[in-house]
C-alpha cells in the first residue's frame, strides 16, 4: 500500500518525467544515477571501489565541523563509526602477525572502506546534505524496476547457453582481494527440492545477498508515489527475491511486513497473541515439545538445499572452533579455510555473528551487539509515534539482523549501500516537522522541492 499518492498525467511524458528528477542536489543526483547505472558498474567490476569511493566521498565533501559539535549525527552514525574503530583495530593487530605487505594491506583496506566504514557514511550522509527519503525511494525503485530487464536477458543467455562460466572484468583484476567474489556471474541451473531450477546473484557474487537487497527493496518501493513504477519495482523486487533461493530471505520479507504493521494495530498483536495460542495447542495435542515442533519445518527448510545447509553448518563450526584459539581480540583477518567436497571456503565466510566472533573477539562482538541495538532504538521512538517511514525501516532492520545469521554483513554492505542511505534519510526525515502527505505528493509529482524544504542544516529542513 503506497504512502502517497501521485497524479495521473499522459504515458510518455510522465514516464520521462519519473526518470529526469528535476531540483535535485548534488548529492540526490550523484546517488540517483549512481542506483540507476547499477548493471553497468557491475559489468565493468566497478562496484568494490566505486561505492565506497563516492558515498565516503560525498561524506568527506559535506563535512561541517559546526553540524558535528553540535550533535548533528544520530547515535548508530556513531556505534556503526565504533564498530568500523574495532575492525581497523583487530585488524592492524592482524597484520602485526602476518606482516605488512601490500597486498594484505590493500585487501585490508578494501575490506575496511567497503563494510562498516561505509555503513557509517551511507546513515552519516543525509545529515550533512540534502538527501530526500523520497528521491532515494525513486532511485531503488527504477534499480528493482531494472532487476526485471537484466534477469530476462540472464534467461534468454541460459537457454541458449552463454555466460555459463561469467567472467572476471579487467578492472576488477587490479583490485585487491578475493577475485572469486568480483566476477561476474549470470544465471545458472541449481537444485532445489531434488529440481533443477534457474538461480541468479544479478549484481552480487553470491545469490543470497541478492535475497538480502531484494527484501531491503521490496520494503523501500512500498513508498514510490507513482502506481505503476511502485508495481513494476516491487515485481522486479519479487522476482529476484525468487530466483535468489534464498530461504532466510523468503522467511525475512513476512517477518519484516508484519513488524512494521504492528505498530499501532491492535489487530497485530491479537494475532500475535492467537499465534502463540495456537502454538501451545498444537504442542498438547501432538505431545510435542516446542523444540520438536519447531524442527519439522527446520527440516523442510535445510532439505530444500542440502549441500548449502551441510556447507554453512561446517564453516559456522569451524569458525567458532578457530575463534576459542583467540577469544578476546580474535584473528583480525582471516586465516583458514575448510575443505568442503572439491573446494575451500574461508572461515567467516558465513554467519556475521560468528564471523563477527572470529575476526573482532569478545570485544569486537559486543560492540557489534551494542550497534545494532542502538540502530533498532533509534528508530523506535518514531516508530510508535505513527511515522510509517521509520515502522517500515524498523521491520526491515529486525529482518536484516535476522538474514545476517547467513551471510556476514561486512561482505554485503557494499551492495546494500542503497539501503543504508534510506535508513540515513528517514532518520533524517524524523528530525523534520510531522509526515505530510501533501507535502510529499508536491515533491513526487513535480520532482521540485517546496518553499518549506528548500532549506536544510544540520539535518533540519
Amino acid at each position: 500500500m503506497s504512502l502517497l499518492a501521485s497524479p495521473s498525467v499522459s504515458a510518455p511524458r510522465s514516464w520521462l518525467k519519473l526518470l529526469t528528477l528535476g531540483g535535485l542536489s548534488q548529492a540526490e543526483q550523484t546517488l540517483y544515477w549512481l542506483a540507476l547505472l547499477s548493471p553497468l558498474w557491475w559489468l565493468l567490476g566497478l562496484q568494490v571501489l566505486l561505492y565506497p569511493a563516492v558515498l565516503i566521498g560525498l561524506l568527506v565533501m559535506a563535512f561541517d565541523l559546526d553540524k558535528l559539535l553540535k550533535g548533528s549525527l544520530p547515535a548508530c552514525a556513531w556505534a556503526w563509526l565504533a564498530m568500523a574503530a574495532v575492525m581497523l583495530w583487530t585488524g592492524g593487530l592482524g597484520l602485526l602477525d602476518v606482516g605488512f605487505g601490500f597486498k594484505a594491506v590493500a585487501a585490508q583496506a578494501v575490506t575496511f572502506f567497503k563494510s562498516y566504514c561505509l555503513i557509517f557514511a551511507c546513515i552519516a550522509l543525509p545529515f550533512w546534505t540534502r538527501l530526500r527519503v523520497q528521491v532515494i525511494t525513486r532511485a531503488v525503485a527504477w534499480m528493482a524496476t531494472g532487476y526485471l530487464v537484466v534477469i530476462a536477458i540472464e534467461m534468454v543467455m541460459l537457454v541458449l547457453g552463454i555466460g555459463e562460466q561469467g567472467y572476471t572484468p579487467f578492472l576488477a583484476k587490479l583490485i585487491p582481494g578475493d577475485k572469486q567474489s568480483m566476477q561476474v556471474l549470470f544465471a545458472n541451473m541449481s537444485l532445489f527440492f531434488g529440481i533443477m531450477l534457474p538461480r541468479t546473484g544479478l549484481y552480487t557474487p553470491d545469490s543470497p545477498i541478492l535475497g538480502v537487497a531484494a527484501v531491503c527493496c521490496v520494503l523501500i518501493c512500498q513508498g514510490e508515489a507513482q502506481p505503476q513504477l511502485r508495481k513494476l519495482a516491487l515485481a522486479g523486487s519479487l522476482l529476484a527475491l525468487i530466483l535468489s533461493f534464498s530461504r532466510s530471505a523468503w522467511i525475512s520479507l513476512p517477518l519484516a511486513l508484519l513488524i512494521s504493521a504492528a505498530f499501532g494495530s491492535s489487530l497485530a498483536r491479537q494475532v500475535s497473541l492467537w499465534g502463540a495460542s495456537l502454538f501451545s495447542l498444537l504442542c498438547a495435542v501432538f505431545g510435542l515439545t516446542p523444540s520438536q515442533l519447531i524442527e519439522a519445518p527446520l527440516t523442510i527448510f535445510t532439505q530444500a538445499r542440502p549441500d548449502s545447509s551441510g556447507d554453512r553448518e561446517l564453516v559456522v563450526r569451524k569458525t567458532l572452533e578457530a575463534w576459542q584459539e583467540s577469544p578476546w581480540l580474535g584473528w583480525g583477518i582471516i586465516r583458514g579455510a575448510v575443505r568442503w567436497h572439491t573446494y575451500e571456503v574461508a572461515l567467516g565466510s558465513f554467519s556475521t555473528y560468528a564471523s563477527v566472533l572470529y575476526l573482532h573477539g569478545i570485544v569486537g562482538f559486543a560492540v557489534f551487539l551494542a550497534t545494532l541495538v542502538v540502530t533498532l532504538l533509534d528508530f523506535w521512538k518514531p516508530s510508535r509515534q505513527g511515522n510509517p517511514l521509520a515502522r517500515q525501516a524498523f521491520g526491515s532492520l529486525v529482518a536484516l539482523y535476522l538474514m545476517c545469521a547467513a551471510t556476514p554483513l561486512s561482505w554485503m554492505a557494499i551492495y546494500l549501500w542503497f539501503y543504508f542511505v534510506w535508513l540515513g534519510a528517514v532518520l533524517a526525515e524524523t528530525r523534520q516537522e510531522p509526515f505530510s502527505v501533501r507535502s510529499w505528493q508536491e515533491l513526487m509529482a513535480g520532482g521540485v522541492p517546496s518553499s518549506r524544504h528548500q532549506q536544510w542544516s544540520g539535518g533540519q529542513w
